[in-house]
């Protein structure tokens, strides 16, 4: 059990064969109590408790640094700090009970000194190795997360290599070759108190998803949480909702954190392997940027809900031109752009219901219908007419997607 050149090193005796037994059988009794915890991590300590209650002697610092070492190991090997607290504490009891009747003397003071002696031997122990136990704690977690933020960066890319990334990704419990789904959250200022807020979503996703095939990081101050999908979402249409469970889950339980709100959850579609991964992710990070272009008001958004905006900026110099052919002679309406391109949004928005765009606005209707004739007049293109409609609010929309045009808006008329 204990190392003879450890105890020689530190100065503490050697034990007589008879005692070494007894300490021995001391020591698998209480690795029993701890729960099958490795004898080894016992370490010195018995030695020393039983020179404490014969001699009175207090650890020296080497004996205490090398519990300290136990501390860390402990905590390397996976072992809960409450196992390894409970080995000491139950070896210190069994070697109490157990001491000589030379120790246990009848003598009341000679009693409490060695009992005062061991507290001391066990307050200072039990501290070292619970000091040890946190420093690797915290080692282990600081590993862990680069190792992560590391592997997080290496999935979003795509162009890493596959052998190499599926054995890093085991560790965390990641089948590469199973379907998932990327999410972002982006809070509404700069990301608050990063390791709060995956805690948060780690403790709701794992309890809801289970924590294999579930990552949570940071990236580029958004918060990104890397999750299964069912086999038959990737490639297929997905039911409305569906595809925002993940970002409602994400959401609701950001939304309890004290910093960071408003929060805004963008949910990438499924996709299955390696590759689909970066490009859920970019599907993702996509609907984040045209959700703020198109200043979309919901919390929540999908990539699916979004595919159209793609389709639009895909060829970005015809959206332009677009933009440019069609919109162009707004610049010149003595009201300003702004408003006129609002009430039109706000026109398709209501199903080209002019009551209902009013509301919207907070214009009288006779304000909404004098704009969309000021644009008829200018552009030539009527949005009431089926056959304007489209190319018009294809334009509005590509206007948004661009932020044209550069200048600041007039919300006014």
């Amino acid at each position: 059990m204990a190392d003879r050149s450890r105890r020689e090193s530190t100065g503490t005796a050697t034990a007589p064969p008879a005692q070494q037994v007894w300490l021995d059988e001391v020591a698998t009794a209480a690795a029993r109590d701890a729960g099958s915890v490795p004898v080894q991590l016992l370490g010195d300590y018995l030695p020393m408790l039983a020179d404490a209650a014969v001699s009175g002697r207090r650890p020296e610092r080497a004996e205490l640094d090398a519990v300290a070492l136990l501390g860390r190991q402990a905590a390397e090997q996976g072992i809960s700090a409450g196992r390894v607290v409970q080995l000491y504490l139950s070896a210190a009891r069994r070697l109490w009970q157990d001491l000589p009747m030379v120790v246990r003397s009848g003598d009341s003071e000679v009693v409490r000194a060695a009992a005062a002696a061991v507290l001391h031997v066990i307050d200072d122990a039990v501290a070292t190795l619970a000091e040890g136990y946190a420093v690797a704690r915290r080692d282990l977690v600081r590993r862990e997360e680069a190792l992560r933020r590391e592997l997080v960066d290496d999935l979003l890319r795509g162009d890493s290599d596959l052998g190499s990334v599926v054995e890093r990704a085991e560790p965390f419990g990641l089948d590469l070759a199973q379907v998932h789904q990327v999410a972002l959250a982006a809070p509404s200022r700069r990301l608050p108190d990063a390791d709060a807020a995956i805690s948060a979503l780690e403790a709701v996703i794992f309890d809801r998803l289970g924590d294999r095939d579930v990552l949570v990081a940071t990236k580029e101050h958004l918060l990104v949480v890397l999750a299964p999908a069912e086999p038959a979402a990737a490639g297929a249409t997905v039911p409305a909702g569906r595809d925002s469970e993940l970002g409602e889950l994400m959401h609701g339980e950001l939304e309890r954190l004290r910093h960071g709100r408003p929060w805004r959850v963008a949910v990438g579609r499924p996709h299955p392997g390696l590759y689909g991964i970066a490009r859920s992710y970019e599907e993702a990070r996509e609907a984040l940027t045209m959700a703020g272009r198109l200043h979309v008001d919901k919390p929540v958004i999908t990539a699916h809900d979004l595919l159209v905006y793609r389709v639009l900026l895909r060829d970005q110099p015809a959206i332009v031109d677009l933009v440019a052919a069609v919109l162009s002679p707004l610049l010149q309406a003595r009201v300003g752009v702004g408003p006129l391109l609002d009430t039109l949004d706000a026109y398709f928005a209501t199903g080209g219901v002019a009551t209902e765009s009013a509301k919207r606005l907070h214009v009288s209707v006779r304000t909404v219908t004098y704009r969309l004739g000021r644009v008829k007049a200018l552009t030539g293109y009527d949005a009431a007419d089926p056959a304007h409609r489209f190319t018009l609010q294809a334009a509005v929309l590509g206007a948004k997607l661009l932020s044209w045009p550069a200048e600041t808006r007039r919300s006014t008329t």
